[in-house]
This record gives structure tokens, C-alpha cells and sequence, in this order.
């Protein structure tokens, strides 16, 4: 498990930064429901830089490993939107976050 993580890291810490532009990205288009066009931009800006910096990642890891790294945007939304969005955490989407960062550190160490 410790060798995957390491022969991965650089591409799992960039798949993780692609997540988190992705979901900043959509968390823009969200607020873009407001009618301010700044926000459109701002979610097409973080979203396309997260489809760049996960073409890049690719290049640092097995694909089997980077990909389900992806899995961690529900994770990232669920912080967005209780954070900025005021949105409620309920008891079932706090242990579905557990169950996907359990699942996400066992595919991110399951490469050999």
C-alpha cells in the first residue's frame, strides 16, 4: 500500500487539486443562479483548469489508481456547500463522506 502511494503521490495530489477546481467550478455555476455573469466565468475558468490539471496527472500515475480519485468531488461539494451555501450535513451523507474517503486511501494504496 505504501509503495502505490508513493509511486502515485504526484498524480494523486494533482487528480485531488482537479477535483477541488471542479467543484469550485460547479459551486460558481451554482451561484451564477443569482444572474451574476462573473460567476458563469468563474465556474467555466476553475473547471477547465481542472480538466487540465487532471490530462496532466495522468502522466504520474496508473490509471486505475487516479481516476477513483475523482470520487473525492463528493467529498469536496458536500464541505462547499455546507461552507458557503449554508446547505445541512445530514447523519447519512456524513458516513457516505467516510465510506468515499475510506474507499478513495484504499484505491489510492491498491496498486500493486
Amino acid at each position: 500500500m505504501i509503495e502505490s502511494l508513493k509511486k502515485n503521490k504526484k498524480g494523486i495530489i494533482l487528480m485531488l487539486i482537479s477535483s477541488l477546481c471542479a467543484c469550485v467550478g460547479q459551486l460558481f455555476w451554482k451561484l451564477y443562479a443569482s444572474g451574476n455573469l462573473i460567476y458563469l466565468i468563474l465556474g467555466f475558468l476553475f473547471y477547465g483548469v481542472g480538466a487540465l490539471i487532471m490530462l496532466y496527472a495522468y502522466k504520474f500515475g496508473s490509471l486505475s489508481v487516479l481516476q477513483p480519485m475523482l470520487s473525492a468531488n463528493y467529498i469536496f461539494t458536500i464541505i462547499l456547500a455546507t461552507t458557503i451555501l449554508n446547505e445541512q450535513i445530514t447523519l447519512l451523507k456524513t458516513i457516505g463522506i467516510i465510506v468515499i474517503f475510506i474507499g478513495v486511501i484504499l484505491i489510492g494504496g491498491g496498486d500493486e
